[in-house]
């Protein structure tokens, strides 16, 4: 297929989801059991027995972004969803950095979920008594051994996601009801049974060590929470525009409870230095503290389905928001190709299951896993922060005039986005100088505070970069003023089935 000229016939996917599809690919996407498995211990270490009380303060921001990414999303659904919004909205060079930036942390988050895969897998082999193959000790916190395990299940989901977004919503639906059935019992039975006592003060905010650990706390949290908005990148996909708003807002909800539900528990079972000590294998030691074998290798199992179809759900919006970004000329034609066979963006997919596989390759200069865990993190934590905030002004800018006509609408439409984007762009600040801050030197490791700030501010320049050879090299029409984009076309709402 070949790029065509602007504004003629341009490409389109095809319509095959509902909304418990949407859910699926965006509840994978966030992928909870991964991040309560790991997230909290790595946040635990950050905040201390304070999870529930991080969890919902993180939560308020991110729900007014998910009122701005709905509002957006029922006046002008598209795969490209921030990418387009805030172009039109804000301005196309935030517009585009906005896409360059989901991109970038995306192919970032692929590579960690790469070694996480390889990590579970290879702990599971540990369980089942296998320690050695060739003589080579099995380490499921080598980040080289991990990655190697991960990258050959990234290649078998990159490849099942090319074959279209409804078989991957199927198989992504069977591993949530496994790992969601996992969790709620062991969970259940972990703020049953736990020797901790429950403590009020864990929802206590204010009780957290520091400012900075504050910030860096929200940042883990809204990190754990990135991924709902999956659900709008498969919009042109399903066959109501509604339904994915409908299925972004129910995956955030049921987030926050899964969350809530496991942070208490994780309290109730271990202690802070169990927490904060285990990292990449809290979800591991926590079922073994819970049960004896093999009762205790099902969290295990479920930490390795949700890495599994976090890899497939990550590939999926990414090739997705590239797919818009072709389209608009702003990124090459390879992009936009649309498999007559299948209906997707098959060579775009394949392509960023290739980039994750060199990224994963190269984390390989930081040689634990943990401690790419918390560079990688980080790192996207700032970037999406940014992301989230820019579009929340997006929605705020565009449905302004509510303000005027509506109190009530306006509030929902304009103060909360607007809240909740100073609230992130104030987060990602105030950590990014507290990184500035924190050290001397530059070197390449997980806690020196340049090499973290280094990681996001490159992804932010070269968004820039890229943006000018998109506007004055390939002369993309979506840096026209008022001209709009190739998304424009009427025939991208009359896809055919």
């Amino acid at each position: 297929m070949t790029q065509k000229p602007y504004g003629v016939d341009p490409p389109s996917l095809r319509k095959s989801l509902g909304v418990v599809d949407g859910v699926a690919i965006a509840a994978s996407s966030t992928a909870a059991t991964t991040s309560i498995g790991i997230g909290l211990g790595v946040t635990a270490g950050v905040v201390g027995l304070h999870l529930p009380a991080i969890m919902l303060l993180a939560f308020l921001p991110i729900l007014g972004i998910a009122g701005a990414y709905s509002r957006l999303n029922r006046v002008e659904p598209n795969a490209g969803n921030g990418y387009v919004w805030v172009g039109r909205s804000l301005t196309p060079w935030l517009g585009f950095l906005v896409g360059w930036v989901n991109i970038v942390a995306t192919v970032a988050f692929l590579a960690y979920t790469t070694a996480v895969t390889g990590s579970a897998m290879l702990q599971l082999a540990g369980e089942a008594g296998l320690h050695k193959v060739a003589g080579l000790a099995l380490d499921p916190g080598s980040t080289a051994q991990t990655t190697a395990v991960g990258i050959v299940v990234l290649v078998g989901v990159t490849l099942t996601a090319i074959t279209g977004v409804k078989t991957a919503a199927r198989l992504q639906s069977w591993l949530l009801v496994f790992e969601y059935v996992v969790l709620l019992g062991f969970c259940g039975y972990g703020i049953v049974t736990g020797p901790h006592a429950f403590s009020l003060s864990w929802f206590d905010p204010f009780a957290i060590p520091s400012a900075s650990a504050l910030a860096q706390g929200l940042l883990l949290s809204v990190f754990c929470y990135w991924g709902f908005e999956a659900a709008f990148t498969v919009n042109e996909e399903v066959r109501d525009p509604r339904d994915a708003s409908r299925a972004g807002l129910i995956t955030l909800v049921t987030m926050l409870g899964l969350f809530l539900l496991g942070s208490i528990a994780f309290q109730r079972v271990l202690s802070e230095e169990e927490l904060a000590g285990h990292g990449a294998q809290g979800l591991a030691f926590f079922g073994d503290r819970l049960a004896s074998q093999p009762l205790a290798a099902l969290p295990l199992v479920a930490l390795m389905f949700s890495a599994v179809a976090s890899l497939q759900a990550g590939v999926i919006p990414t090739a997705r928001g590239m797919f818009a970004m072709s389209r608009d000329r702003t990124l090459g034609p390879v992009w936009s190709k649309v498999s007559a066979r299948y209906g997707t963006p098959a060579a775009g997919t394949l392509l960023i299951g290739a980039l994750a596989t060199a990224v994963a390759a190269l984390a390989l200069v930081i040689p634990r896993l943990a401690d790419m865990i918390m560079a990688t993190v980080n790192a996207v934590g700032i970037v999406v922060a940014l992301s989230y905030a820019l579009t929340a002004l997006a929605a705020a800018v565009r449905f302004r005039g509510l303000l005027r006509e509506d109190w009530r609408q306006g509030i929902r439409a304009v103060v909360l986005p607007s809240l909740s984007a100073a609230a992130l762009l104030g987060l990602g600040g105030y950590l990014g100088w507290s990184f500035y801050t924190s050290t001397d030197h530059l070197e390449v490791s997980a806690d020196n505070g340049w090499f973290l700030l280094l990681t996001p501010a490159v992804m932010i320049v070269s968004g820039f970069v890229a943006a000018a050879w998109a506007k004055w090299v390939r002369k993309s029409p979506y840096f026209r003023t008022g001209h709009g984009t190739d998304a424009d076309a009427p025939q991208l709402l009359a896809a055919p089935n």
